[in-house]
């Protein structure tokens, strides 16, 4: 695991840089300058603190309402908040599983997860459909743009824009896909960022996992919670697919879909690159 893009965050899961992913042409993405993280609601004091000294200037949320009004950021002092929605409610599931409140107080001794009869049996077939819904929803389209319209204010030096969901791997993952695509991040490079999630929320995701277990939930139960909590290349292969029927390439999905135009490309490597 890439330790060096873990932030030294006390109470959040996911918290990681984008910088330091090379171009094929040689150029380096800069770091404080973009990171991509899961939920704000429970930071610490020493949290806001560490990330306001890391730069953190922009605060770009990616969930429903009902996600930001049932556990709100703890947004860095300096931070501009942007609430930009991908979806109305939360396709994603992920809110099922962030309930620990905002004092980060130990949890209940039960071992039940809270809303068990609300998480789906179908977590692999839900979390596909999720993904083609990422590229195909206007609502989708409408944030990832709002998305490029604050990463091209941010060209401040060590000024960072932060941006998030619940569990910072899918509506964030696909944000990332997004930008490093825009930055000319060679497509094996994305696809790894994608897929460091599942190292970084590692003992989240067992912990989660070891809950279900200790409640003793059907093995169909089990497996649809370990799909909902993590990333695959099969989602990112739905996503490719969706891609693919409207635009051909990423690269013309930012164009024609969400209208980034050449100059603004131009300007995010001028920004984000060394």
């Amino acid at each position: 695991m890439e330790n060096e893009r873990l932030l030294k965050i006390e109470s959040g899961i996911n918290f990681r840089e984008l910088g330091g992913y090379t171009t094929p042409s040689g150029q380096t993405v800069k770091f404080h300058k973009v990171l991509r993280t899961a939920s704000l609601g429970h930071l610490s004091a020493n949290d806001l603190t560490y990330l306001d000294d890391y730069g953190v200037r922009y605060d770009i949320d990616f969930r429903s309402r009902d996600e930001q009004q049932q556990i709100p950021d703890r947004v860095p002092p300096q931070a501009e908040y942007l609430f930009d929605p991908v979806f109305g409610v939360d396709l994603t599931q992920a809110s099922k599983f962030d309930k620990q409140d905002e004092a980060n107080t130990p949890k209940q001794p039960d071992h039940d997860i809270e809303g068990m009869d609300e998480i789906p049996l179908n977590g692999y077939e839900k979390m596909l459909e999720t993904y083609r819904d990422l590229i195909n929803l206007d609502s989708a389209k409408t944030a990832y743009r709002r998305f490029f319209d604050k990463l091209l204010e941010n060209d401040q030096d060590n000024h960072s824009v932060l941006f998030h969901c619940t569990a910072g791997k899918d509506r964030t993952g696909i944000g990332s896909v997004f930008l490093l695509t825009a930055l000319g991040v060679d497509r094996a490079t994305i696809i790894q960022d994608y897929l460091l999630t599942n190292q970084t929320s590692k003992s989240f995701i067992d912990g989660q996992l070891q809950k279900a277990q200790a409640s003793q939930v059907a093995p169909a139960m089990l497996d649809s919670i370990r799909a909902l909590l993590s990333v695959s290349t099969d989602y990112l292969q739905a996503a490719d697919e969706a891609v693919q029927l409207q635009a051909g390439t990423w690269a013309n999905y930012l164009r024609t879909e969400l209208k980034v135009t050449p100059d603004q490309i131009h300007d995010l490597k001028r920004i984000y690159l060394i």
